[in-house]
C-alpha cells in the first residue's frame, strides 16, 4: 500500500505517512458470512470446553472409584453422607437401600 501511495504522490512532492480507514461498508452477504463464521468458531469453543469438562469429571469420578476400590470403608463412609442428606430433605417417604452382603446374610438365615 505504501508503495502504491508513494507512486501516486512523489511527482507532486507529497508524503503519505499514515492513511485512516473510518467506516468500510461492507455487502450483506459479506457480513452475513463472517457472522456465521464467527458463530461457528463460537461454537467449537464451547464444544471444546464442554469435552474438557467431561474429561475432567470422568477423571474425578475415576478417583473417586479407585478410593473406594481400594477401602471399602470408604463406600461405607459415603453410603452414610448420602443417608444424612437424605434424612435432612423434607421427604415423607425415605427408602433405605441395603448393601448386598447383609441381604445375603438375611436370605442365608432362612435357607
Amino acid at each position: 500500500m505504501q508503495t502504491t501511495l508513494d507512486d501516486a504522490t512523489d511527482d507532486w512532492g507529497i508524503k503519505v505517512e499514515r492513511v485512516e480507514i473510518k467506516d468500510v461498508k461492507l455487502p450483506v452477504q459479506l457480513q452475513r458470512a463472517m457472522a456465521a463464521e464467527a458463530e461457528a468458531s463460537r461454537e467449537a469453543r464451547a464444544k471444546v470446553i464442554a469435552a474438557e469438562g467431561e474429561m475432567n469429571a470422568s477423571r474425578a469420578l475415576k478417583e473417586a472409584s479407585m478410593v473406594i476400590t481400594e477401602s471399602p470403608a470408604a463406600l461405607q463412609l459415603r453410603y452414610l453422607q448420602t443417608l444424612t442428606t437424605i434424612a435432612a430433605e423434607k421427604n415423607s417417604t425415605i427408602v433405605f437401600p441395603l448393601p448386598i452382603d447383609m441381604l445375603q446374610g438375611i436370605i442365608g438365615a432362612k435357607h
